[in-house]
């Protein structure tokens, strides 16, 4: 089968017109411009089958030269406008195409005195190359139309990942930051942990690097991530911190955004007291198809300096992921953060 092709350069989409469509449509012509021959009393088959054959071949030509007028064949810019340049070429060679058709069939069959009827053929071809002209020009404004939407999508798309990669990028500072400043307290109260808590700083910053690069990763390699977390506060806050893993084991097959749930831990210790008399608990469990952290609430009357990006970074890379938002609940004695499960 026969295909005339336009590449689009920008996303490797075809423009294309069947050979069916090409040689029906001009068959279909050719026998809609032998009407009034059908009508005249005396008329031969032969005459009657020239007759065709003329706006046959003629639709045919136009068709193909319509088509190789087109972007990939042609210098000629692309307009939105119907009387153009494009038109103008086609009526101009659609003239000086039946002139010859006209000619060559004289010449085959002198005795049908086809010459005679020039103006009535060329009236016929310009009808046929405006209707084919229109029909081309409306598929290929409509071929272009779809293109500008695929194109807007992909860069909506390309932004929304460009976006969600920003995202991903602010984890690691993010917990830097919470993790310097725990380091600089610990300093300052000269606790005998900080040795251990470096080292055990650099192992964890050793393994969320293996994972800082997915979008989404199972469960149990989040847990694993977020018990590493728990071991550095544990060197920090000894029994001000508790630690509640009801998670069922069927659920470790589920998704999460890397780093969720230490970002959660982290915002816990950020505005919550964490002390030996007031000691902080936070539980995981499985509750409505929804994964719930939630920690006692005991607010700090004055909390550190905070980049307010814990929450909103969670939202956003859930949103990105499967179009859901958490959901946040808060009452008198607890603080729940709701995560939709992949």
């Amino acid at each position: 089968m026969l295909f005339n092709k336009i590449n689009h350069p920008a996303h490797k989409s075809i423009f294309f017109v069947s050979a069916k469509i090409i040689w029906f449509s001009s068959l279909f012509m050719g026998i809609l411009a032998s009407i009034p021959k059908i009508l005249q009393l005396h008329v031969t088959l032969i005459e009657l089958a020239a007759d065709a054959s003329i706006a046959f071949l003629f639709s045919i030509a136009i068709w193909y030269f319509n088509i190789y007028r087109l972007p990939k064949f042609s210098s000629i810019q692309v307009t939105n406008r119907f009387f153009n340049l494009r038109l103008l070429y086609s009526i101009c060679f659609g003239i000086a195409l039946m002139v010859m058709l006209v000619s060559i069939h004289q010449v085959l069959f002198p005795k049908y005195y086809f010459y005679t009827m020039i103006l009535m053929y060329q009236f016929r071809g310009i009808l046929i190359n405006l209707t084919i002209y229109m029909f081309l020009y409306f598929l290929y404004q409509t071929y272009r139309s779809h293109n500008i939407e695929l194109e807007l999508e992909q860069v909506k798309a390309d932004h929304l990942s460009a976006q969600y990669e920003s995202l991903k990028q602010q984890v690691n500072p993010h917990f830097l930051f919470n993790s310097l400043n725990t380091l600089k307290s610990m300093v300052e109260i000269n606790d005998k942990h900080v040795s251990e808590f470096i080292l055990n700083l650099s192992d964890f910053y050793r393994f969320t690097l293996e994972q800082r690069k997915q979008d989404i990763i199972p469960l149990a390699d989040e847990l694993t991530i977020l018990r590493s977390y728990i071991f550095l506060l544990s060197a920090r806050f000894e029994e001000g911190i508790n630690f509640q893993d009801q998670l069922p084991p069927n659920c470790a097959t589920s998704l999460i955004p890397p780093f969720t749930l230490q970002l959660l831990v982290e915002n816990c210790i950020k505005h919550n007291i964490v002390s030996l008399e007031q000691p902080l608990t936070i539980s995981l469990f499985i509750k409505q198809n929804m994964l719930h952290v939630q920690n006692n609430l005991q607010l700090k009357m004055t909390a550190g300096p905070s980049l307010k990006m814990g929450l909103e970074n969670i939202n956003l890379r859930y949103q990105h992921l499967i179009q859901r938002s958490i959901v946040i609940e808060e009452s008198a004695d607890s603080f729940t953060v709701k995560l939709p499960l992949i």
